[in-house]
């Protein structure tokens, strides 16, 4: 079965249990100033949960596009040396918005995953929250999985919290052993590739505040997620989320650009990694992030800086990314039209990050390797801070970056001392910031108050250039300030989250 039959047989299923079939929210979630990127399919409904917005219907279905690299949800870590976890993901869902509830979800994912693609009873698993009886008795009667295959976890597990705050609520995961020993507990919420995850079943009836109290919501809510990779890797009978046909086109091409194979595991982790992380740099870039010194900006120049580093362990010295988004639009600009219509913006601000990095990566790690040989004269195993600070403040190196190369000599870096330096930077950059702009804060109302010569709406250039030839068409004179209007600029909304 295809990746493209798998996500359109989900949508035919909840589709017939009449749900609305919606599409994914951007990447990007401009709207929301407490995430960087959208990390789950819920994000869209924020508002719905809380009871502040409400739409044309109360049930729907979608694929969302999902970045987890940082906060609470952070899988950056365990990409390319696990077979499951990843940067950016595609998350299948269905909602209820104050319809149907625990046994509705619990039943229908059931039979999805039982019935219409015949997984083995035998092999899952159910959890529930500690204390969610209604749920557990719900498994063991309303569907035929083995009772002893019903197990109860916390708050780590069973309890599933948008951010530091939000909507909340218990929830009941489903996950697959497709191993030798799955009929073993011990496995479960083991952080085994044998055992995972693949669907999250999210009651959510809480919203939590900043001091970490739970509130009620006004109406009780169904999210659930499942991970889309993970279900083709099942479906497909593959032992690895990038041996599907999700991933195997931008392996093969960057088997095809290196010139290596992907046999030994040496060279299988960065062709994961890069593979992974073209797929969070194009759909970041095609929804309006750009690469930079701060905020999601700098995630993704760690992202980018990440897989060029990796690239050279392929002997990919060359900017090399941005010939691959070509191959992700390629199987993927269909589902998601969007990275069809960027394509060409995509490659271009990627080439030029590439091209920026790549003058300083090889003086980089050329500095690196001089610190390890003086470590290891000294017997010293840990980098100081201080030079994992030079790394990052002369050669761009972040530091994750600098800690994976750490960790392949078996070294640590010295974290706490590169934040020390870092936060006096940041504090010298402030200050200098400070002492050299003047700060003006104009409200839409301001406005009425300009000389305007034309009444047309500025026109954003930023996305194709970074020097515009503009007209003045408003002024206002201040005391010490002059303020205008252009026709065109390539300068970003201040709260756009660049």
């Amino acid at each position: 079965m295809t990746s493209k039959e798998i996500r359109e047989q989900f949508f035919s299923f909840f589709k017939e249990k009449g749900h609305k079939i919606v599409p994914s929210a951007p990447v990007v979630p401009f709207d929301d100033p407490t995430l960087l990127f959208t990390n789950a399919g819920m994000n869209q409904f924020k508002d719905v949960f809380l009871g502040n917005g409400k739409r044309d219907y109360s049930r729907a279905s979608d694929t969302q596009k999902c970045i987890r690299v940082s906060g609470k949800h952070n899988d950056l870590e365990e990409v390319g040396y696990d077979t499951y976890h990843h940067t950016f993901f595609e998350m299948l869902g269905n909602w209820s918005f104050g319809d149907y509830y625990k046994k509705e979800a619990i039943t229908w994912a059931w039979e999805l995953l039982t019935d219409v693609w015949k997984l083995p009873k035998e092999r899952l698993w159910a959890t529930v929250y500690n204390d969610d009886d209604e749920s557990y008795e719900l498994w063991k009667t309303e569907t035929d999985i083995d009772p002893n295959h019903i197990l109860r976890f916390g708050d780590k597990d069973n309890f599933w919290e948008m951010g530091e705050t939000g909507p909340c609520g218990p929830c009941s995961e489903i996950h697959i052993n497709t191993g030798d020993d799955f009929d073993n507990p011990k496995y479960v919420n083991a952080g085994v590739p044998e055992c995972i995850e693949l669907w999250n079943l999210v009651f959510i009836q809480y919203n939590k505040d900043e001091n970490g109290k739970l509130h009620d919501l006004p109406m009780k809510h169904i999210d659930t997620g499942m991970g889309f990779e993970r279900m083709c890797a099942v479906l497909q009978n593959k032992n690895s989320n990038y041996d599907t046909d999700v991933f195997s086109p931008l392996i093969e091409q960057v088997v095809k650009l290196s010139g290596i194979k992907n046999d030994l595991e040496e060279n299988k982790i960065p062709m994961r990694v890069i593979a992974d992380h073209i797929r969070t740099l194009t759909f970041a870039i095609a929804d309006g992030a750009v690469p930079g010194n701060e905020g999601r900006g700098y995630v993704l120049r760690r992202i980018l800086r990440r897989a060029a580093r990796y690239g050279r362990k392929l002997n990919l010295n060359d900017p090399f990314l941005y010939k691959l988004v070509d191959t992700l639009v390629k199987t993927m600009g269909d589902v998601f039209p969007e990275i069809k219509d960027k394509k060409n913006y995509v490659k271009k601000i990627i080439r030029a990050e590439e091209e920026s990095f790549n003058a300083t990566l090889d003086r980089g790690i050329e500095l690196f390797e001089e610190i390890v040989v003086r470590l290891e004269k000294t017997n010293t195993k840990e980098i100081p801070g201080k030079d994992v600070f030079k790394l990052y403040d002369t050669f761009g190196f972040p530091a994750d970056l600098t800690n994976i190369m750490a960790q392949e000599k078996g070294f640590t870096i010295d974290k706490k001392g590169f934040n020390e330096l870092m936060d006096k930077q940041k504090a010298r950059a402030r200050k200098a910031s400070k002492d050299k702009f003047a700060s003006v804060n104009i409200s839409l109302s301001d406005l009425s108050s300009f000389d305007l010569f034309d009444d047309k709406a500025t026109e954003f250039t930023g996305y194709d250039e970074l020097k515009s030839d503009a007209k003045v068409i408003g002024h206002k004179k201040e005391k010490e300030t002059d303020l205008i209007i252009l026709d065109r600029s390539p300068f970003y909304v201040e709260a756009g989250g660049q």
